[in-house]
This record gives C-alpha cells, sequence and structure tokens, in this order.
C-alpha cells in the first residue's frame, strides 16, 4: 500500500510525532493507522527506557482546583531542558495529568503511572508520559504531587 502524505499527517496531528516516525510507523504496518499507533507506542516505551539516565534539570508546576471546589491538585513533571518545559504541549501535558489527579485514588507516582488516563481510558499516564518522550525527545518524568480534597 502507498503511504500518501495525507496519511502521514493525520497521524502526525493525531500524535505530534515526528513526520518521519510516523512515515515510518505506516509503513511498518502497511498503511493501517490502528497498526501504526501501536508500533509507535511500541516504539515510545523503548526511547523513554533508554533515555531513564539523563539528568532532569527542568520541569513545571501545574495545579488543578475541580469546579465544585472541593478537590485540588498539584504536580511536578520535570524534563531535561527549559526548552522543552516551556514548551506549550508540555505545559499542558502537566495541566492534563493534575486534572487526572484530582479524580485518582493513587497515593504515589508509581501507582499513578498504572492508571488509565481519565480523559482516554485505553493510554496509562506511563503511556502518555512515554508518548511525550517520544514527540520531545528527553527524558520526562511526573516528580511528585500532591491531592487535597474536602472529603
Amino acid at each position: 500500500m502507498q503511504i500518501t502524505s495525507d496519511m502521514v499527517k493525520e497521524l502526525r496531528e493525531q500524535t505530534g510525532i515526528s513526520v518521519m516516525q510516523c512515515k515510518a510507523a505506516l509503513e511498518e504496518a502497511g498503511g493501517d493507522k490502528t497498526k501504526a499507533l501501536e508500533i509507535l507506542a511500541k516504539k515510545g516505551a523503548a526511547i523513554s527506557a533508554k533515555k531513564g539516565d539523563r539528568t532532569l534539570g527542568a520541569g513545571t508546576i501545574a495545579s488543578y482546583i475541580h469546579a465544585n471546589k472541593q478537590i485540588g491538585t498539584m504536580v511536578m513533571l520535570r524534563s531535561e531542558t527549559d526548552f522543552v518545559s516551556k514548551n506549550e504541549e508540555f505545559v499542558a501535558l502537566a495541566k492534563d495529568i493534575a486534572l487526572h489527579i484530582a479524580a485518582s485514588e493513587a497515593e504515589d507516582v508509581a501507582a499513578l503511572l498504572t492508571e488509565p488516563y481519565v480523559k482516554d481510558d485505553s493510554k496509562t499516564i506511563q503511556v502518555l508520559i512515554e508518548s511525550a518522550v517520544q514527540k520531545f525527545g528527553e527524558r520526562i518524568e511526573i516528580e511528585k504531587f500532591v491531592r487535597y480534597s474536602m472529603k
């Protein structure tokens, strides 16, 4: 099957991953978008594992207050450089994780990483982080978080 630029563009828009990685995944998957997404997820995990020993020198802190004003969260999301930590998509990722924590019962980062993501239960928080590592090319991790609740 011929891989068209529209197919690559669609996958790129969905994942935010580089055009070359999207094209390679589509070629490997024979044009099957679902298989290409699986391939990219596996590669994201491998890339994340390779970057595991890099120093985290930057990051951002995001917060979320639920509409009922009864739950509040803060999360510290770390990256290697300011270049990534100041990126709008990285900041949005931190905010999304803070929102997820409001719905979470996790008491530590390890437990949080295994939970299905509240906005897309087909992904875990770990997969969300691995996708960001693949997208930004840097080690990214949740250093710590806190959840406050009136209940």
